[in-house]
């Protein structure tokens, strides 16, 4: 039958209804979710499986994303990385105030060197009574740096970088903006700070800091007193460490004083080494215990058992790609002095915290800083180890929390000395003189004379701790451990 032109138009409206009867006007288009960033992919997923306090924060928790998509649209929020990364941190700046992300891996590997673009020497600036006006004195000298090639000394005091006084509103343009400056010096006399006729100019160069500034061997009221300055937990150093602790056992020493007093943290194996050059070296004795979150706490007891929690004494410096293995020299002590001050942090609070339990640990200084978590750099590896070359992103999350052999941990207001003593920033001897304010303490204690804290002679002035050369360090007391210790492949 021959369809008239309006049959053929019925016909065609009615297969049109049909049709869009499936897809009203007011059914929502599914949404395309665009792919989010590998860097932001890294982030979350670093974050996720081995952050610290995952748990604690919602959008890490396992369930938070039930499908690929709805993870894309939660990170396409965010263009920025680093954004991304504080959003995900545990009371970002409160709780965790150590975590970070960087855009380029290198700013952490040499940040675990030790390497650094500097003059080489740590300093802190003080405020001259209530003046704006600022002072600063120098706190110690990195060994074959410009500075210490330039004169430049413990106990030096400055007031002017390139003929201006350093002021509340100056100094970080004046010492942080510029890789050469000179310094103007003064002198304290009559409770007054005065510039004095001396000027000395340096320019920074990149270089390694050798953590072991001081070691020397002494007599003192007929006992040989071994004395080391630490600064730094590096791994670089662990061999020349271990000799010094070998010149101290040939010298059969009777006490032995560690300065960690401007020693803020580093590698979690260079403190177990360490504590056993110092205690000893049964592999059998637990140094500290550690707990990272409920997965991974898991996938280690289920897969090395309980023990694999557990750091140990050990007898020997493993093998690296520079060094052999290498037997460890212990001191095998039963007694110890530690000097500490505020800045005394993570590895150093883990050396002391694990040595308790075994020996007597006399410190002496201020409360320490008061950190007992690790970090782990996390790259963008793939399966096999290799890193993702299209970004050089990396992070340094908090993984671990670290407690001793009796579970002692969570020392949030850091470690109480055991001699309560201050550091005199206006008044600073050289490292290994005796009449040092903590070494003194140290060594009266020694002597068995009572020792009691004294009137500083800053205080007496009125000078007052303003920032300091480490305050401007980019990752300043941090722990670390390395990738390895959690089966993760490099």
């Amino acid at each position: 039958m021959k369809k008239t032109k309006h049959q053929i138009l019925a016909l065609c409206l009615l297969i049109s209804g049909i049709f869009m009867s499936g897809c009203r006007k007011d059914d929502p288009i599914p949404e395309i979710i665009p792919e989010a960033t590998e860097v932001n992919k890294f982030v979350w997923n670093g974050l996720h499986d081995y952050y610290l306090w995952n748990s604690q924060v919602p959008n890490l928790a396992a369930n938070k994303f039930n499908d690929k998509d709805s993870l894309n649209s939660f990170l396409n929020k965010y263009s920025d990385p680093q954004k991304l990364f504080t959003s995900l941190l545990y009371k970002y700046d409160e709780v965790d105030r150590w975590s970070f992300l960087v855009d380029d891996s290198k700013i952490i590997d040499d940040w675990i060197s030790g390497i650094s673009k500097t003059m080489g020497y740590d300093f802190m600036l003080g405020r001259i009574g209530d003046s704006n006006e600022l002072f600063g004195f120098v706190r110690y000298v990195y060994k074959d740096s410009p500075a210490e090639k330039a004169g430049l000394k413990r106990g030096d005091i400055f007031l002017t970088i390139n003929n201006q006084q350093l002021t509340v509103s100056n100094y970080q343009t004046l010492m942080f903006a510029t890789e050469t400056y000179t310094i103007g010096f003064a002198a304290i006399t009559e409770r007054i700070i005065s510039p004095i006729a001396k000027t000395m100019t340096m320019t920074a160069i990149e270089m390694q800091e050798n953590p072991i500034n001081k070691d020397t061997i002494f007599m003192y009221n007929n006992q040989r007193i071994g004395y080391l300055v630490y600064n730094s937990f590096n791994s670089d150093f662990d061999i020349q460490l271990n000799n010094v602790i070998r010149n101290f056992k040939d010298a059969k020493i009777d006490q032995m004083i560690l300065d960690l007093r401007y020693n803020s943290g580093g590698s979690v194996q260079s403190s177990i080494y360490l504590a056993s050059m110092i205690y000893g070296t049964e592999k059998t004795k637990i140094f500290a215990k550690a707990q990272y979150n409920n997965l991974l706490q898991s996938y280690f007891i289920k897969e090395f058992g309980a023990g694999a929690l557990n750091d140990y004494f050990t007898n020997s410096i493993g093998k690296t790609d520079k060094t052999p293995e290498t037997p460890i020299n212990s001191l095998n002590l039963q007694k110890i002095y530690i000097i500490v001050s505020e800045n005394t942090a993570s590895a150093s609070e883990l050396l002391i915290n694990g040595l308790k339990p075994y020996m007597n640990v006399k410190v002496i200084g201020i409360n320490t800083e008061g950190k007992y978590t690790g970090s782990m750099t996390i790259k963008d590896w793939d399966e096999n180890g290799n890193v993702n070359p299209r970004h050089r992103y990396a992070m340094q999350p908090i993984v671990v929390k670290y407690a001793n052999s009796a579970g002692e941990s969570d020392y949030v207001n850091g470690l109480a000395p055991d001699i309560l003593a201050e550091e005199d920033i206006a008044n600073l001897l050289p490292f290994g003189n005796p009449n040092e304010k903590l070494l003194s303490m140290a060594l009266a204690d020694i002597s068995g004379i009572q020792v009691t804290a004294q009137a500083l002679k800053s205080a007496q002035l009125g000078l007052r701790k303003v920032a300091g050369s480490r305050d401007f360090k980019p990752f300043a007391n941090e722990m670390y451990i390395k990738p390895a210790r959690m089966n993760i492949r490099k």
